[in-house]
């Protein structure tokens, strides 16, 4: 930079102007006449007489004799009061510039610039160091130093030439006291930081008003690298720096670029008068006076000085011990405080904000990570950091518009005698309570760069490259790339040997064989001895290897590099994760916790250091306790940044499959002829040791956030691998036999590879180096097959089961995350055995029954929250495997858990002791828990294998009510009065309809019911039956069988008489007795005798005419057929006409007297209940509970983010055109969820004022199921297709119109996805015209239509891997797009909408420039994120509160170039900490994307609901409903009265024919 200027140092060397014409005479005259001449000077200095004060000196002459002689006094020995007195007139006199006084001669007043230059001169004699009496020079020269401080800042009449003579005085006295070899406890070493301070205020003072020249700054940074050995001058010009770096970033970027602020008293140091230009020239020129810092960590070149090598000749002669001396074992410190400067300037200019940490004993080391407020020069510990990062305050990306970079002063007190072993410091660890909070250690996310930082070309031409020689210092390199016995090999040598590592874009051509460089030249640095000094130089080393880590990681989107500066990065990294042969644990702890991003940043070629990260993190993170990075780092930050590159890598092995991961110097760092490292592998061949690396970091993490992280990383991996092994299963049917496909085939070439892992070598490094290499072997054998998705879904599920009921069953967010990872892992498609699956079920029945069984202090809203998850993540895996309850077994345990959660208690706590529910007491651990039990019976009696409903996954109900059966029934009446109403138990509202539907079936007795419980309505039509099912099967209209015709034929026919009396009577005698009534003829008189003859003849003719009847009767008898019709008994005909709801309350033992009493004691009403539905009102209770969602809803909007883009306008614009939007954009948008028209759509739409319609549009009767009779009834129930929803997939409409997805934006369209547990919608707001616009812009509706295109062939084609439903897609027709409406949607008329909140929204942000998310308008996109939910009229004011925007969970997601996608989480941590499987700094593929985000959703929104403490499950609300229902419209009838009005008809009767 000043080639061409020359240095000022001969001239200084040369210049006698520090000598007297006394040095001429012998020394004793020299004294005496000092002390003569200076004793009168000082007395009247210090006189306090006003004449006395006055100076004796009158004449030019006699100033310029006497200062000849103060001159020579100032060299004199300090036994005397001399040289104090000519201190103290020198320091009186140069005030002359600043104020006169009467103490100053009248010669120096007249011209003060000509006599303070000679006296600036003069004073160089006092800091030439003396032999005894230091003290006392060291308060003179504090003095000295003092008084020019002031002589600089309050002079005004400074001319040029005194500026300058100040500037050569103060670096000639730095240089007599600096340049020399430190001498403990000497007087550089205490007036070392003094005069430094002194110096560059000064200079920078000069810069102010008298800017020095070049050959001015050539001699200051000449002189300087002799001053390097001492640690005030690196600590000092770090100060400075910063000084000047906080002065020029707030002129060079702005207000809005986050202001670097430092300590008060360093920005002092920089005169308020410096204005922008001076500023940036002195920053520059101040920046490269240390040199090149790198030289630090080389005392070969320290000790090449002229002070170093005078000194040594005149001790021994001998160079080469220079290098010995003691104050040279300072250089490691003064190195990594350097290094902590450039590195705090780094970060400066990607204004990163720090994490302030300020320790009152700091070890003369560190290690570089985004911290905050230590500093610069400072080193700041990380070894005994606290855990718990709630410090940290940081405020959301998109809310945060300027951020400080914060530098506070910390003092160090160091020994001169220091050596460079650090001391040993202890790592605390937090304890934590049975049930540990959540908030204990919270993981906040990484500062985001400044959004206009420099660019990293920027940023690596000012500091790279002393940033790249201090990152290879003391590395173990090639023999012949360092034969200059330096300690430190330039990058320059490297890329020589090396013929530059990457050439190419991607990197992965230039490739050199092993055999190119023989092994045997492979030395160590004959200067350095790792085990002699194991922390010499790393710090500074890890310093500078993190800032290059940090400066690559704050890469922009699209940014190009510059190929040098990334070949040297890499260089960097490889060097510094080489673990083989000496590991640099500094540099390693460093590299990681700076790079949690680098995989994120699309770096061109950065794929190439994969295998050397996996090497690296197989060292970290299979290790528990990481005792030997203890003395570096906390070990819990250092675990959490692997974790963050592993999540990062996991991806890349699926996505690349058998692309060769190429290495950059095959073993050429190795001492071994063949290393396994260094062997290119491809990508698919690192899966095991990416899975065997998370498996071992989940059992050896003990910190809650990085626990859940891994978990979260386990359900990515474990969906990706099912994801991919289904699509290499169909590629290896479509290719048949012809070649062996494995299940690992690739989704980019399809092309199988061998199910081994041919690169997954275990490290060369003992056990006893790495003792976790065990843990991995047994992790990585075959007989666990990690290497599949089944295989590693079971490995997956045994290990967090495992866990989740021993170590994590105390902690709240493990546990919870814990519970979501399985929820997730039930809903990956992958064949396990049943044996699997039971024991996921198995132990979350376990986790509850602990739970629940703690004792009552422990019992808290977060325990209970814990077995409500557990509850959760049942009714999943019973929904997603509902063949899992056919097993008697599981079956019996899940309903002794769900007896649990109601009761309190199990009927069988043994084999032999039974507790009847009917005699236990009611005793749940709460209502939520009981809420929840009862949520995971209704799951299990009414959803499991019945979902999706014959009404279609958008409605687990039926889509009937009363208007629609009394549409189809016969009735010409549509009253609703024709229904009875009654409600069972209290909790089911049946509404009977007793007129049959218009069908022709056999008459019998048929109801419908539409019956209203808890899980929804349901309508069902039964029939009364008598005889099984099939049996009904073959039957036949009822016809009745008719009489045998008589066989008269039949036998032999005898005439007998037939007597009254047997003949033996009339042989009996007669006796006395029976002679006592005489005969007729005995007691006939004439008059009787002619009676009895009048009565004989009416007898004879009554026996003729009886006769001839009774033959008449005969021939007629004859002549009649067989059977006689008129006489014939013929059954009579089937009833039309039943009171079927008496028959089916009768038949189900309702109508018992016990059921219609009150039970004594209690508020409950009867078991059946009579509603009156003519009371006012009643239908509209009865619609608002047709309202009530038996599910949870959310609502998720997505937005498209386009670089540069800040405003809400603009970003609701991008989704009206494909054109705006990445292909990968609508891709993601269908495989989220399916199209839905949002007139039709009966399940949640994204707002409430067009969500579950039941009636929207004419439907069709469906075909009715036949589910087994029971008691006599069976059961149909009635199905409805309304607009194809219920069966989706047979709906084929035409493809929708050209959109970037604005089309479902809840107007017409939206994307909907459910399952039996809940149901999302998920809406794309777009930009919405008025009407006026929309005419000025000249075009009609009808002309807009006829121009759209079709939409990209993507949404009419079915995704191979995405599509959710392969045959549920619907799509949409040309005719329905979006016209202009306004933005505000209103509730039907007469349309009451019941209060349903809270509710947790969710967006998710496609954005595609990164670093966008700093300025996405979150704010401004509030009012498009409205569901109505929060507005509606008869909600509580709680729920109509404004959403703030931290409580908007933001999901993040940008493509990278490498196809896959990076994540950022924000605002979904709250109580409950972070949500998992998506986590901040995530990367995930293509495949497993919108199962991931979704997952993710649903698990914000579970979370979310747990935090409330307004929040009851759908259930409870429907049962509170069905109770108030009761309560308003019960119909109290007496008991005859009730049994009477089941008789009687009600409305009007009138068929249709």
């Amino acid at each position: 930079m000043y080639s061409e200027w020359r240095s000022l140092q001969l001239i200084i060397q040369s210049d006698r102007g520090h000598m007297s014409v006394l040095h001429s005479y012998p020394s004793t005259v020299g004294k005496d006449v000092a002390n003569a001449v200076v004793r009168p000077l000082g007395q009247g200095l210090n006189s306090s007489s006003v004449t006395s004060n006055e100076s004796i000196l009158k004449t030019d002459k006699e100033v310029k004799w006497t200062m000849e002689v103060l001159c020579y006094g100032l060299t004199l020995p300090l036994d005397g009061e001399t040289v104090k007195l000519c201190v103290d007139v020198y320091t009186d006199w140069i005030m002359a510039l600043v104020a006169r006084r009467d103490s100053i001669p009248q010669p120096i007043v007249k011209e003060p610039n000509l006599y303070v230059q000679t006296i600036l001169k003069h004073l160089q004699n006092l800091f030439v160091p003396r032999p005894d009496y230091a003290h006392n020079q060291i308060s003179l020269c504090m003095r000295v130093l003092v008084a020019v401080q002031k002589l600089a800042r309050e002079s005004v009449n400074m001319s040029r030439e005194t500026w300058e003579v100040l500037l050569l005085f103060l670096l000639q006295i730095n240089d007599t006291l600096l340049a020399a070899p430190t001498v403990p406890g000497g007087l550089a070493e205490n007036l070392a930081d003094k005069l430094i301070g002194v110096l560059f205020e000064v200079w920078f003072l000069a810069c102010t008003r008298c800017f020095p020249t070049p050959p001015y700054w050539k001699t200051a940074r000449e002189m300087l690298a002799n001053w390097r050995h001492h640690p005030a001058v690196v600590e000092q010009w770090s100060k400075v720096i910063c000084a000047l770096t906080s002065r020029l970033l707030r002129f060079t970027y702005g207000p809005s670029f986050p202001p670097f602020k430092v300590p008060d008293e360093d920005a002092i140091l920089i005169p308020a008068e410096m204005d922008n230009d001076c500023i940036a020239q002195t920053w520059f020129r101040v920046l490269h006076m240390l040199s090149n810092p790198v030289d630090l960590s080389n005392p070969a070149i320290i000790s090449t000085t002229p002070k170093f090598q005078e000194q040594l000749l005149s001790v021994s002669g001998m160079a080469q011990e220079m290098i010995q001396h003691p104050c040279l074992k300072q250089l490691p410190q003064i190195f990594f405080r350097a290094m902590r400067g450039i590195s705090c300037l780094v970060d400066a200019f990607l204004g990163i904000a720090r994490i302030n940490i300020i320790r009152e004993r700091l070890p003369p080391y560190g290690i570089s990570r985004p911290r905050s407020d230590s500093a610069p020069p400072t080193p700041v510990n990380r070894l005994n950091m606290p855990q718990a990062s709630n410090t940290m305050n940081t405020t959301p990306p998109h809310s945060r518009r300027m951020r400080s970079v914060t530098v506070t002063k910390a003092t160090v007190k160091t020994s001169s005698g220091s050596t460079a072993h650090p001391p040993k410091v202890t790592h605390q660890t937090s304890t934590t309570s049975p049930l540990s909070s959540p908030n204990q250690t919270s993981s906040e996310p990484r500062p985001l760069p400044a959004p206009t930082r420099p660019k990293v070309n920027s940023v690596l031409n000012l500091f790279g490259q002393w940033l790249f020689d201090a990152g290879l210092v003391h590395c173990r390199l090639h023999n012949g790339m360092n034969r200059d016995g330096s300690m430190t090999a330039s990058f320059i040598q490297i890329l020589l040997s090396y013929k530059s590592c990457i050439t190419t874009p991607a990197g992965l051509d230039v490739r050199r064989k092993p055999s190119q460089i023989s092994t045997e030249n492979m030395v160590a640095n004959p200067l350095f001895d790792a085990n002699e000094f194991p922390d010499n130089y790393e710090a500074g080393r890890a310093e500078a290897c993190g800032t290059l880590c940090r400066i690559f990681c704050s890469k922009k989107t699209g940014e190009e590099i510059l190929p040098v500066y990334l070949s040297r990065f890499y260089m960097v990294l490889i060097q510094g994760l080489q673990i083989n042969d000496y590991i640099c644990r500094p540099v390693l702890a460093s590299i990681i916790l700076n790079s949690p991003a680098l995989f994120c940043s699309d770096l061109k070629g950065i794929d190439v250091l994969v295998p050397y990260f996996i090497s690296a993190l197989e060292t970290i993170l299979p290790d528990r306790e990481l005792s030997k990075f203890k003395a570096y780092v906390n070990p819990t930050e250092l675990r959490r940044a692997s974790i963050h590159i592993l999540l990062s890598m996991l991806p890349l092995p699926h996505h690349f499959g058998t692309v060769k991961a190429e290495v950059l110097l095959e073993g050429k760092f190795s001492n071994e002829d063949s290393s396994l490292h260094d062997k290119p592998v491809t990508f698919l061949s690192l899966k095991l040791r990416l899975v065997n690396v998370l498996i071992g970091a989940l059992q050896t993490e003990t910190d809650p956030n990085n626990t859940q992280m891994i978990l979260g990383a386990m359900l990515n991996i474990v969906q990706d691998s099912a994801l991919l092994e289904a699509i290499g299963s169909q590629t290896e049917l479509s290719v048949g036999d012809s070649t062996h496909v494995s299940l690992k085939s690739h989704s980019r070439n399809s092309s199988g590879i061998s199910m081994t892992s041919t690169g997954s070598s275990e490290a060369t490094t003992p056990d006893s180096e790495r003792p976790a290499q065990a843990l991995l072997r047994d992790y990585g054998c075959p007989a666990l097959h990690t290497d599949t998705a089944s295989g590693l879904l079971i490995r997956s599920i045994h290990l967090v089961t495992q866990r989740l009921n021993s170590q994590w069953r105390q902690d709240m967010s493990i546990s919870l995350a814990a519970l979501e990872l399985l929820s997730g892992l039930a809903k990956v498609k992958v064949s396990v055995d049943s044996t699997d699956r039971k024991r996921a079920v198995s132990s979350v029945c376990s986790y509850i029954v602990h739970q629940c069984s703690r004792p009552a202090p422990f019992h808290s809203r977060d325990l209970h929250s814990m077995i409500v998850a557990a509850f959760q993540c049942l009714c999943v895996w019973l929904t997603e495997h509902p063949d899992m309850l056919n097993e008697k077994d599981c079956l019996i345990e899940v309903l002794e858990i769900v007896e649990l959660g109601i009761s309190g208690s199990k009927s069988k706590t043994s084999d032999q002791e039974v507790r009847y529910k009917g005699d236990k007491e009611p005793n749940p651990a709460s209502m939520r828990v009981k809420d929840a039990a009862e949520a995971t019976l209704t799951c299990i009696m009414q959803l499991l294998g019945a979902f999706p409903s014959p009404s279609g996954p958008a409605s687990p109900c039926s889509l009937l009510n009363e208007e629609t059966l009394i549409k189809y029934s016969r009735l010409t009446s549509t009253s609703k009065n024709h229904f009875r109403y009654f409600v069972l138990d209290n909790s089911i509202i049946l509404a009977m309809l007793e007129q049959p539907l218009g069908n022709d079936q056999n008459p019998c007795p048929s109801v419908t019911v539409l019956i209203r419980g808890m899980s929804g309505r349901h309508a069902w039509t039964m029939q009364l039956y008598h005889q099984p099912r099939g049996s009904r099967a073959s039957q036949k209209a009822f016809v009745p069988e008719p009489h045998p015709p008589p066989k008269d034929d039949v036998g032999i026919k005898y005439n007998v008489k037939h007597r009254p009396f047997p003949e033996e009577v009339d042989k009996i005698p007669f006796v006395k007795a029976d002679l006592s009534i005489p005969d007729l003829h005995e007691i006939v008189t004439d008059q009787l005798e002619v009676q009895h003859e009048k009565l004989k003849k009416l007898m004879a003719k009554q026996i003729l005419y009886e006769n001839a009847l009774e033959k008449i009767s005969e021939e007629r008898l004859s002549k009649t057929v067989f059977p006689d019709p008129v006489t014939e008994c013929i059954p009579p005909p089937p009833a039309q006409e039943f009171q079927t709801a008496r028959l089916l309350l009768s038949h189900f033992g309702f109508l018992s007297l016990e059921a219609l009493k009150e039970p004594g004691n209690s508020c409950r009403p009867p078991n059946l209940i009579a509603l009156d539905s003519t009371l006012a009102g009643f239908f509209d209770d009865i619609g608002y509970l047709d309202l009530l969602p038996t599910r949870p809803f959310e609502t998720v909007f997505i937005f498209y983010m386009k670089p540069g883009q800040k405003t809400s306008q603009e970003i609701l614009k991008n989704v009206e055109s494909s054109n705006n939007v990445q292909s990968n954009f609508l891709e993601f948008l269908l495989s989220l969820g399916w199209p839905v028209d949002v007139g039709k759509h009966p399940g949640w739409t994204g707002h409430v004022s067009t969500s579950w319609l039941i009636n929207a549009c004419n439907g069709s009767e469906g075909k009715e199921q036949v589910i087994p009779s029971y008691s006599g009834f069976s059961f149909h129930p009635l199905r409805m297709e309304i607009g194809g929803l219920a069966a989706p997939q047979t709906e084929e409409t035409v493809a929708p119109a050209d959109t970037g997805g604005g089309i479902f934006n809840g107007e017409k369209k939206a994307l909907y996805y459910a399952d039996a547990l809940t149901e999302i919608a998920f809406v794309v707001p777009s930009f919405m015209e008025s009407s006026t616009d929309s005419s000025e812009s000249g075009l009609t509706f009808q002309e807009a239509e006829t121009q759209m295109d079709l939409l990209p062939s993507l949404l009419k084609q079915t995704p191979l891997t995405l599509e959710l439903f392969p045959n549920h897609s619907e799509n949409l027709s040309n005719s329905q797009r979006l016209s202009p409406t306004q933005k505000s949607k209103r509730l039907p008329l007469g349309r009451t909408v019941p209060p349903l909140g809270p509710e947790t929204k969710v967006i998710v942000v496609w954005v595609e420039r990164f670093d966008d998310i700093e300025n996405f308008p979150l704010h401004d996109l509030l009012p498009e994120i409205s569901t109505g939910v929060e507005t509606t009229t008869n909600s509580s004011t709680s729920l109509r509160t404004t959403t703030s925007d931290k409580d908007v969970p933001v999901i993040f997601i940008h493509p990278l170039k490498t196809g896959l996608f990076r994540i950022k989480v924000q605002g979904a941590t709250g109580k409950f900490s972070m949500v998992i499987p998506l986590v901040d700094g995530m990367v995930v593929s293509r495949r497993a994307l919108g199962f991931l985000v979704r997952q993710t959703i649903i698990n914000i929104c579970r979370r979310k609901r747990l935090e409330s403490d307004s929040y009851n499950p759908p259930h409870v609300k429907r049962k509170q409903k069905i109770v108030d229902i009761v309560h308003k419209y019960r119909n109290k009838l007496l008991e005859p009265e009730f049994y009477t009005s089941l008789f009687q008809e009600v409305g009007p009767k009138s068929l249709n024919p």
